[in-house]
């Protein structure tokens, strides 16, 4: 198929480069804007410009794919079908309809569940133990489309966001591949998508990872590993932010203190009370230093039983 390809963060890459492995004509690579970043503003390559420059794709980076000029552009390349995966821009009703086979979209979850901007950290947070990815036809709503294939990833019990991302990207790429090859040859079903029974999957903020010790330890560990890597999540001690990185939850409900209690320090962990149950701390950062275990931490630094981690 000739395929205008539509995607942004690392997320896409693995799908361009199926794409380009199976034999289809990638004509063109849409893109987010380059952005400055660092102390010294200089602007960054998109990670689809990166590959798509490296595979010798056209690259096209419109500020609004809602302009007309920006749908006349992707006329020009004469498609059969857009794939989009992780753009950042919603399409308008002129681009969804442009090509023979219209916008195909891979979404990081089994839709209808985790519709929205986030869904691989959601559905760690929201406990749940299995996940995957969903290719439909694009329409007008927000992730609303006729599904056509799917494919469940499980979630481990230390399943952070970071490595999840990396199983649905490859996951998503695969499934791309076979879903094209069956619109090809005519055998895709598409299937209307029922009212989602998860809330939406709001996009991720940093405020999102400042720790509520009120909450039970379980949802706690799992706000960590959904937020890890990006934002992370943090709380306050000692008059510092200190991010946390790795924990355990365990039921042990640690007496009747108040939550945030540093409760135990141990060799290479500390506990802290939560509104259920006790958080294990296993891995932590403070600023301007590295992250580092517990045990590390703690042999720079005096905490004691009775300290308090707090919100502000």
């Amino acid at each position: 198929m000739r395929v205008i390809f539509m995607g942004t963060p690392d997320f896409s890459v693995g799908t361009l480069e199926a794409l380009v492995a199976a034999g289809h004509e990638v004509c063109l690579a849409v893109t987010q804007p380059d952005k400055p970043k660092g102390r010294g503003g200089k602007m960054q390559y998109t990670p689809v410009k990166e590959k798509a420059q490296f595979f010798g794709i056209p690259v096209y980076q419109p500020k609004r794919v809602r302009d007309p000029e920006c749908v006349e552009e992707l006329r020009k390349y004469h498609a059969d079908v857009i794939v989009v995966i992780a753009f950042g821009q919603i399409l308008p009703k002129s681009i969804l309809e442009l090509t023979p086979y219209g916008c195909i979209n891979v979404h990081a979850s089994l839709l209808p569940k985790y519709r929205g901007a986030a869904p691989i950290q959601w559905a760690i947070i929201e406990g749940e133990s299995v996940t995957g990815v969903t290719t439909m036809q694009m329409d007008e709503g927000l992730d609303t489309g006729d599904m056509i294939m799917k494919t469940e990833v499980p979630i481990a019990e230390d399943e952070t966001g970071e490595t999840l991302h990396d199983k649905l990207a490859a996951a998503g790429a695969e499934l791309c591949v076979e879903t094209l090859k069956a619109l090809e040859d005519g055998t895709a079903v598409h299937e209307k998508q029922g009212e989602s029974p998860t809330a939406y999957a709001k996009m991720l903020t940093k405020e999102l990872g400042n720790i509520d010790w009120a909450q039970p330890a379980v949802r706690i560990e799992r706000l960590i590993r959904g937020l890890n890597s990006w934002p992370g999540t943090y709380s306050h001690w000692n008059g510092k932010v200190m991010k946390i990185w790795k924990a355990k939850a365990e039921e042990n409900n640690g007496g009747n203190n108040q939550p945030g209690t540093v409760l135990s320090i141990g060799k290479n962990d500390f506990t802290v009370q939560t509104g259920d149950g006790i958080l294990r701390v296993l891995e932590v950062q403070m600023p301007g230093k590295k992250r580092m275990d517990t045990g590390a931490f703690l042999r720079g630094n005096m905490m004691e039983p009775g300290d308090l981690l707090t919100q502000v």
